[in-house]
C-alpha cells in the first residue's frame, strides 16, 4: 500500500504551487475577473512550465505524463483559483495530438505554448447545438462530438457577466465552422476517454479549492475572538469544519482510488469516476458555504477572499450541468450495465492493494470459517457479543487467527497490519462477531505494554489461548463519553490489595467475559484527569453484579456494579495514578477503527432487496432514483475505506497522523447511520420486516448503525479531535 506521490510528482506539485502562489494570487484573480476572467500572462507562464503538454504523448511532442500528474496540477489550480479552463485544455491538447495528427499541428503547438486556447464541449452537437463552454469567451477552437464524428469547431465566443466572472460563453457550435478530426469507434472512444479524464481533473481541482477554503476559515477562526476567546474554540464553528476536512480528504483520496482502479482494471472504476466528480463538487459547495459562514458578515465583503472561493466552487462544475447527473451516471454504471470509455492513466505509484500475503491469509481464514461454521452456528451469528461462541473462538485461537498481528510469542502470526483489513472482510462475509476479539485484543495489547509479569502470566495467557475474553469498563452512569469523570473508587488496603466500589455502564460482554478493563479513581483530591488508575478485574470476583441492558439493536449490553470488590495489586495495569496515559493509549487503539465492512454489507443487502422488490412493474433496482441512492451508499463505504487505509498506511510507516483514525471512525459511522436510514426508506415497506434475508439484514443495519456513532467515543468527541489536530483549531473540550 502506498499513499505517497513519487518524487517527480512532488516536484510537479512544488513547481506549480510556487508559480501559482505568485501568478494566481488573490490580486491577480480579482484583476482577471474584471477583464473577463482570463489572465493571458498567467496562461502563457503556465504553458512555459509545460502544463498544456503534460498529457500529450511523448511521441507526439508532449511530456507524456499520467492522469495523476495532471490531478496534482489541478489541485494546485483549485487551491489558487487559477483563471482559465485548465482542465479542459489539458484534455483538448491530448485529443488534438491523438486525433488530428499533423493536420492541426500548428494549433496544437499554439495551444501547448499558451498563445491559443482550445476547449471541449460536453454534449453531442447533434443533441445540443448551443452549449456553454468553459473558456469559450477566449477559445479559438472547441473539440466536440457530432454523431459519429469528432470535430474541431472554430469559434469566437462572446463572454458575459456570470456567477464567478469566469470566461465561459454560450456558443452555437452547430453554426460554427467545423472540420472532422476523426470518425468511427476509435475516434469516439478517444473523445469519451477525454471526458472521463476531465471528470477526474475537475474533481481534483475542486478538492484543492475546498481544502484551501476550509483552511482559510480555520485560520480566521483562530484569530477572531468573541466573548473572550477565539471563535474556533466553539464547537458550533469547529465541528462543521471538522466534518468538511474529512469529506475533503476522503474526496481527494477517492479520486486517487478511481485513477488507481482504472489502471488496475477494477470493475467499479467507471462508476468511481462519476462518483468522484459528484462527491468533490458537492463537498466543495458545502465547504465554501461553511467557510464563508465562519467569517460571519466579513465573508460577504468583497475585500475578503473567501467569496471568490464560494463563487468559483459552483462555477467550475456547473458549466456542464447539474452535478447530480454524475451520481445518476454512477448508478447506471453500477446497476444498469452502462459502460464507460476509461482513459489511459499512465503509470501509477500509489497503491491501495493489501498485498498477496494479506489475500492468502484471508483465504485461509475463509476456509477455516467454511469448515467450522455449521448451519446451527451460522444461525447464531450476530454482529455483537451475542454472536460469541466459545468453541469457534477456541478454534480461531488454535489457528492463530484471533490476534494475527501479534508476535508468535503472543499467539499471533507477526502479520502485517494490512492483513487485519483483509481478515476483517472475511469476518463480515460470514457475519461472525469480531467484538469479543477486538475488545480482548485491546486489553491484551495494553497488558503487553503496561502489565506486570503476573498479569501477563494469568490474564494474557488466557486471552492468547482463547480461554478468556474481555470487556471494557470505561463509561459510568451520568458520565457518557467523559470517561475521565470516573467516580468508581479504588482504595488501596494495608496489604497492598485494592478495594473497588462503584458502577459502570455499557459493559458489553461482561455477562460472558472473564475480565473487565476498568478505569478507577484512586485520588479524589486532584483534577479529574489525574488520580486515575487502570485495573484488569476478574469478573468472577465477589461483590460484582451484572445486570442486562437490552438495546433496540437486538444487542445485550450490561450495567455492572462493584461493592467491596477485593483485587490483588497484580491486576493493576500501569502505575498508580497513571491511568490517564494508559487510558489514552487504549482510546487511541479504539479510535482507529471504522464501520466500512458493515457499510458494504448493508449496501449489498439493499441491492439484493432492490432486485427482489417490484415497483411500477419493474424491479426497484431498475429505477434511476434507486440506482442513485445505492451508488451514494457504496461511495460512502469506499470513502470510509480509503480513509481507513490512509490511517493504516500512516501508522505502518510511522508518519504523523492528523487524527486519521478518528476521521475514519467518525465518517464511517455517520454515513452508516444516514445511509441505513435512506436505504430503509428506499426499500419500504419491505424493509420493515425482520424476516430472514436482505430485508432483515437491512432492518438490523438501521438499528445497528445508531450505536456506531457512540461506540468508542461519540462523533462529537471525534469532531473535536479532528478540528484540533487536522485544522489547528483551539481545544474545544475542558
Amino acid at each position: 500500500m502506498n499513499f505517497e506521490l513519487t518524487e517527480d510528482q512532488r516536484m510537479i506539485a512544488d513547481s506549480f504551487a510556487r508559480f501559482m502562489d505568485e501568478q494566481s494570487s488573490p490580486e491577480r484573480v480579482r484583476a482577471a475577473a474584471e477583464q473577463g476572467g482570463f489572465d493571458q500572462a498567467f496562461w502563457q507562464g503556465l504553458a512555459e512550465l509545460g502544463a498544456f503538454s503534460l498529457r500529450v504523448p511523448e511521441e507526439l511532442g508532449g511530456l507524456g505524463l499520467g492522469v495523476l500528474d495532471a490531478a496534482v496540477l489541478m489541485e494546485e489550480a483549485g487551491r489558487t483559483l487559477a483563471s482559465g479552463p485548465i482542465a479542459e485544455t489539458l484534455v483538448a491538447t491530448r485529443l488534438l495530438a491523438k486525433l488530428a495528427g499533423d493536420s492541426q499541428g500548428d494549433l496544437l503547438e499554439q495551444a501547448i505554448a499558451g498563445s491559443d486556447v482550445v476547449s471541449i464541449a460536453y454534449h453531442d452537437i447533434n443533441d445540443q447545438k448551443v452549449q456553454w463552454i468553459a473558456g469559450g469567451a477566449v477559445a479559438s477552437a472547441v473539440i466536440a462530438r457530432r454523431g459519429n464524428d469528432i470535430v474541431l469547431c472554430q469559434v469566437s465566443g462572446q463572454g458575459e457577466a456570470n456567477l464567478a466572472s469566469t470566461p465561459i460563453a454560450e456558443i452555437d457550435l452547430g453554426a460554427a465552422e467545423q472540420s472532422v478530426l476523426g470518425s468511427g469507434n476509435d475516434a469516439l472512444t478517444t473523445f469519451a476517454q477525454g471526458l472521463e479524464e476531465w471528470k477526474l481533473m475537475m474533481a481534483a481541482g475542486l478538492s484543492g479549492l475546498a481544502r484551501e477554503a476550509v483552511q482559510k476559515a480555520a485560520t480566521y477562526a483562530c484569530e477572531r475572538e468573541a466573548f473572550g476567546q477565539a471563535i474556533g474554540a466553539y464547537q458550533g464553528i469547529s465541528h462543521p469544519l471538522a466534518d468538511l476536512i474529512v469529506d475533503i480528504d476522503g474526496g481527494k483520496y477517492f479520486n486517487w482510488k478511481a485513477i488507481h482502479d482504472i489502471a488496475h482494471g477494477e470493475a467499479d472504476a467507471g462508476a468511481e469516476v462519476s462518483m468522484s466528480l459528484w462527491w468533490n463538487a458537492d463537498t466543495a459547495g458545502r465547504a465554501v458555504t461553511q467557510a464563508l459562514h465562519t467569517f460571519g458578515g466579513y465573508g460577504l465583503a468583497t475585500e475578503y477572499d473567501i467569496h471568490l472561493y464560494t463563487l468559483r466552487a459552483k462555477a467550475w462544475p456547473l458549466v456542464v450541468g447539474d452535478p447530480t447527473r454524475f451520481l445518476e451516471e454512477a448508478g447506471r454504471r453500477l446497476y444498469a450495465n452502462e459502460s464507460a470509455a476509461l482513459p489511459e492513466v499512465g503509470e501509477i505509484a500509489i497503491d491501495f492493494d493489501l498485498g498477496d500475503d494479506a489475500r492468502a491469509m484471508a483465504k485461509e481464514l475463509d476456509d477455516l470459517f467454511n469448515a467450522t461454521l455449521t448451519p446451527e452456528l451460522r444461525a447464531k451469528a450476530h454482529y455483537s457479543f451475542d454472536g460469541f461462541d466459545r468453541g469457534v473462538h477456541k478454534i480461531l485461537a488454535e489457528n492463530r487467527f484471533l490476534f494475527p498481528a501479534w508476535s508468535k510469542e503472543y499467539g499471533g502470526r507477526d502479520a502485517e497490519p494490512y492483513a487485519a483489513v483483509a481478515l476483517s472482510r472475511v469476518w463480515e462475509k460470514h457475519g461472525w462477531t469480531s467484538h469479543p476479539v477486538s475488545t480482548s485484543m485491546l486489553v491484551g495489547t495494553m497488558i503487553q505494554k503496561c502489565g506486570n509479569d503476573e498479569l501477563k502470566d494469568e490474564v494474557l495467557s488466557k486471552i492468547i489461548s482463547g480461554d478468556a475474553i474481555c470487556s471494557l469498563g470505561y463509561s459510568e452512569p451520568g458520565c457518557g463519553s467523559d470517561v475521565f469523570a470516573c467516580k468508581t473508587k479504588a482504595t488501596q488496603q494495608e496489604d497492598g490489595s485494592w478495594r473497588i466500589d462503584g458502577a459502570k455502564m455499557w459493559t458489553s460482554g461482561a455477562n460472558i467475559a472473564q475480565y473487565v478493563l476498568m478505569l478507577t479513581r484512586t485520588n479524589p483530591d486532584v483534577a479529574k484527569h489525574k488520580g486515575l488508575t487502570m485495573f484488569v478485574v476478574p469478573l468472577d470476583a465477589e461483590g460484582i453484579e451484572i445486570q442486562p441492558v437490552h438495546t433496540f439493536q437486538d444487542e445485550r449490553t450490561n450495567a455492572t456494579f462493584y461493592d467491596n470488590v477485593q483485587v490483588p495489586d497484580k491486576y493493576r495495569l500501569g502505575p498508580v495514578d497513571g491511568g490517564v496515559k494508559v487510558m489514552a493509549a487504549a482510546l487511541e487503539l479504539e479510535h482507529g477503527g471504522g464501520f466500512m465492512k458493515s457499510q458494504f454489507a448493508m449496501t449489498e443487502a439493499a441491492e439484493a432487496l432492490c432486485r427482489e422488490v417490484s415497483v411500477g412493474g419493474k424491479a426497484l433496482i431498475e429505477h434511476v432514483d434507486a440506482q442513485k441512492r445505492l451508488a451514494r451508499s457504496k461511495l460512502h463505504a469506499y470513502i470510509g475505506e480509503v480513509l481507513g487505509n490512509r490511517a493504516l498506511w500512516t501508522g505502518v510507516n510511522g508518519l504523523e497522523s492528523k487524527a486519521y483514525g478518528p476521521m475514519t471512525k467518525m465518517f464511517s459511522s455517520e454515513k452508516f447511520q444516514s445511509d441505513a436510514r435512506d436505504l430503509l426508506d428506499l426499500t419500504a415497506p419491505h424493509s420493515l420486516s425482520k424476516r430472514e434475508g436482505p430485508a432483515g439484514e437491512l432492518n438490523l443495519a438501521y438499528r445497528h448503525a445508531h450505536g456506531t456513532t457512540i461506540y468508542g467515543g461519540t462523533s462529537e468527541v471525534h469532531r473535536s479531535m479532528i478540528a484540533e489536530r487536522a485544522l489547528g483549531l483551539p481545544r474545544t473540550r475542558g
